[in-house]
């Protein structure tokens, strides 16, 4: 006697081995759980190229604004997907712990897309436009999964207010329409020093005496030299070399970079055109002064074409 045939257990076994896939996937845990991960190809927003990067020291500050995700998540332009950042509110110092999971924000003047959820546990407004420091981390897998599922991670200490002066100060002092340097920020020794940056020294203070030189008795001779003389025959007029202006109050200088060793600093100086002047141990590299910032700005990126990616611009005072 022949059996009926039931032709729909060869798809019920199909569906129940997906269900059983898709399920094993749900509770993966550890690293597996955060691949495959995503680096991806540059692309342009404007005239600015951004060039995705597996960067694990990434460590900068720009502005944040809110978007469309969902859980405690967020945008970026550079970093791998999926990677967790600490985003700290230079504001008020909060810090939370993000999820990285797509590309974005799309415009050149902001650094990081935050979720809803993710804006309001780090007290932002929709539409807020705010600074932030974002610095990629690696958290323990129980905070990993808190994200993974929708969930948020344990805010972190908040940031004391010596070092976010200095964050403040490095996003004041970069260039808005340009990847901003991931370099870790140094927090400044010595309550003084966080107060201000260090004032740039006048180019005039070598020169500058304490007492006036007594008149010589060859007087006529010093009142005459003030007419140049001809030159003779076959000889060539040397110019005579250019007079730098002090350094008015409210003007801007490039500073390229400090080095303990001044035969560094005099090789950078030749290179980009500045200045080495003395700090304490260390041999301080400047530009300038500059009339107004647009000045500063061009000769900011000569600095940073020459391989200075830690210069930026200061005030002069």
């Amino acid at each position: 006697m022949r059996l009926p045939v039931n032709h729909w257990l060869p798809l019920a076994a199909l569906f129940l081995v997906a269900q059983v896939a898709t399920a094993q996937e749900a509770t993966a845990t550890g690293p597996a759980a955060d691949y495959p991960v995503v680096v991806g190809e540059p692309f342009t927003i404007g005239s600015v190229i951004w060039t995705p990067t597996d960067q694990l020291s990434y460590d900068a500050v720009g502005h944040a604004v809110v978007g469309e995700g969902a859980g405690t998540s967020g945008a970026h332009k550079t970093l791998p997907l999926p990677s967790y950042v600490e985003v700290t509110a230079l504001d008020s110092g909060r810090t939370i712990l993000i999820r990285v999971e797509r590309r974005g924000p799309m415009v050149n003047d902001a650094l990081v897309e935050l979720s809803a959820d993710a804006a309001t546990q780090l007290g932002l407004a929709p539409g807020s436009h705010a600074p932030v420091r974002v610095r990629r981390v690696n958290p323990p897998e129980v905070e990993r999964a808190a994200l993974r599922s929708g969930g948020k991670a344990p805010a972190r200490m908040e940031t004391p207010e010596g070092l976010l002066k200095v964050l403040r100060r490095k996003l004041a002092e970069q260039s808005p329409l340009l990847p901003p340097p991931s370099t870790p920020p140094t927090m400044p020794k010595g309550p003084l020093a966080q107060a201000a940056p260090v004032p740039a020294a006048s180019p005039l203070a070598p020169a500058t005496r304490s007492t006036p030189r007594k008149p010589t008795p060859a007087a006529p001779q010093v009142a005459a030299a003030k007419t140049p003389a001809k030159p003779e025959p076959g000889e060539i007029a040397k110019p005579k070399p250019p007079t730098r202006a002090p350094v008015m109050k409210g003007g801007e200088i490039v500073q390229v970079g400090a080095f303990s060793v001044e035969t560094n600093a005099r090789r950078a100086a030749k290179q980009v055109g500045a200045d080495v002047t003395r700090a304490g141990k260390f041999w301080r590299v400047q530009m300038g002064p500059f009339a107004n910032r647009a000045q500063a700005a061009a000769a900011l990126e000569k600095a940073k074409a020459a391989g200075y990616s830690d210069a930026r611009i200061q005030r002069a005072d």
